[in-house]
C-alpha cells in the first residue's frame, strides 16, 4: 500500500543532512521514478540487466563497475530499495555508512526504514553534483547522477516539476 502524504513527511530521509526543499524534490521524485509505487522494491528482470535467454541480472555478473565478481553477483545484488542500489561494492559502502549488514541481509535494502536511509545517505553522497544540475533545471544530469542513466526519467521529473508547483 502506497505511503500517505504524512507517511513521506516521516521517512528517514527527513531527518538527514540533506534537507532543503529541492533535496526534498530529489528524494521524493527518485522515489517516484525507481519504485513507482512508493513503495521499496526489488529490480525486475529487464533487458538491460538480462540477456535474452540467459540467467536472471546476468549482465550484472561481471560488472566491476558494481564490484561484481562473477556469475550470481547480478542476481544477488540487484537494485532493491528506493534507490535501487545495485552491485556489492554498493551494497558494501552502504553497509558501512548504515552499520547494517547488506551484504547478507539484502532483503534489509526493502525495509521502508533502510530503504530511506540508503536514499538520504546516497543522495547526501552526491548532493553537489545533484545540486549543481538543479540550480540549472538540468533534471536529466541529476537523474543520472542517481540511475546513471534516464531510466524513469519521465516520471522524475514529473514529479520533480509538480512537487515544485505545489510547495
Amino acid at each position: 500500500m502506497p505511503y500517505k502524504r504524512k507517511e513521506l513527511l516521516e521517512l528517514p530521509v527527513a531527518r538527514a543532512a540533506y534537507s532543503d526543499r529541492t533535496a526534498w524534490l530529489m528524494a521524493l521524485a527518485t522515489i517516484r521514478a525507481e519504485t513507482v509505487s512508493f513503495e521499496p522494491i526489488s529490480e525486475e528482470l529487464l533487458k538491460p540487466n538480462t540477456s535474452p535467454g540467459g540467467q536472471p541480472f546476468n549482465l550484472y555478473d561481471n560488472r566491476k563497475d558494481l564490484g561484481n565478481q562473477g556469475t550470481g553477483d547480478g542476481a544477488k545484488f540487484r537494485g532493491g530499495g528506493y534507490i535501487q542500489l545495485t552491485g556489492r561494492a554498493n551494497y558494501q559502502k552502504y553497509s558501512q555508512a548504515l552499520g547494517k549488514d547488506l551484504i547478507n541481509n539484502l532483503a534489509l535494502a526493502n525495509d521502508p526504514t533502510i530503504a530511506g536511509q540508503l536514499l538520504a545517505t546516497f543522495l547526501k553522497d552526491k548532493e553537489r553534483q545533484i545540486k549543481e544540475a538543479l540550480v540549472e533545471h538540468d533534471l536529466g544530469t541529476a537523474r543520472r547522477l542517481v540511475n546513471g542513466g534516464s531510466h524513469g526519467l519521465d516520471r522524475f521529473e514529473d514529479a520533480f516539476n509538480r512537487g515544485n508547483s505545489l510547495l
